[in-house]
């Protein structure tokens, strides 16, 4: 009796350890979000390729949308530019839960900063949001391909809760109304640390 007693509980103790094992490889295949690469229509065909095959190399859950036009709400007509913020909330406006979209634009684009109403920005991501802006308007030509990645990489680290990194080779470097990118080198082993726990394929 004492020995099927103990078989019991050994089966149901195993039974629970599986159903917590299962639950918690579920919880970690939906930890990733999906990434939504949404040019607009200014931005050239072949970056928006670039930057989606780059980021799939990270993320696999990767969808690149059809070119879109620039809303008019968000153009600032005395600056001849484009409020990222409201681009952001445009963006992110019909997203699902479980998805991050990521803006590209090839204009100038702007947000508050501090006492500065219009502050011009090569990315703005709400952190933690699920949208973000781009713009190669601000990069050096000569190097664009692998800027530009620099900058969509960091926002979409904003998304994901990452806040600015003191590192200053770290993609979450904080460019302080410069261009600081070809400095930066790798996510530093902290922002590392964070983005793998939510699924990011980073070596």
């Amino acid at each position: 009796m004492t020995n099927l007693r103990f078989s019991f509980f050994g089966v149901l103790l195993y039974g629970v350890f599986l159903l917590a094992l299962s639950c918690n490889n579920s919880l970690s295949r939906h930890t990733s979000k999906v990434i939504i690469v949404q040019p607009f229509a200014d931005f050239p065909p072949q970056l928006s390729q670039i930057v989606y095959t780059k980021l799939k190399a990270i993320n696999e859950r990767i969808v690149l949308k059809a070119p879109i036009k620039m809303p008019k709400s968000a153009f600032v007509a005395n600056r001849k530019r484009y409020r990222a913020d409201t681009l952001i909330r445009f963006l992110g406006h019909h997203l699902s839960a479980d998805s991050v979209i990521i803006g590209l634009t090839a204009l100038d684009i702007s947000s508050t900063n501090g006492s500065i109403a219009d502050w011009g920005v090569m990315g703005l991501g709400f952190c933690p949001g699920n949208s973000c802006v781009v713009s190669t308007y601000r990069l050096q030509k000569a190097n664009l391909q692998e800027q530009f990645f620099k900058v969509a990489i960091h926002e979409l680290g904003h998304t994901q809760g990452l806040p600015h990194c003191a590192e200053k080779s770290c993609f979450m470097r904080d460019a302080e109304g410069g261009n600081p990118l070809n400095e930066e080198r790798d996510f530093c082993i902290t922002c590392k640390t964070y983005l793998r726990k939510r699924n990011w394929s980073l070596k």
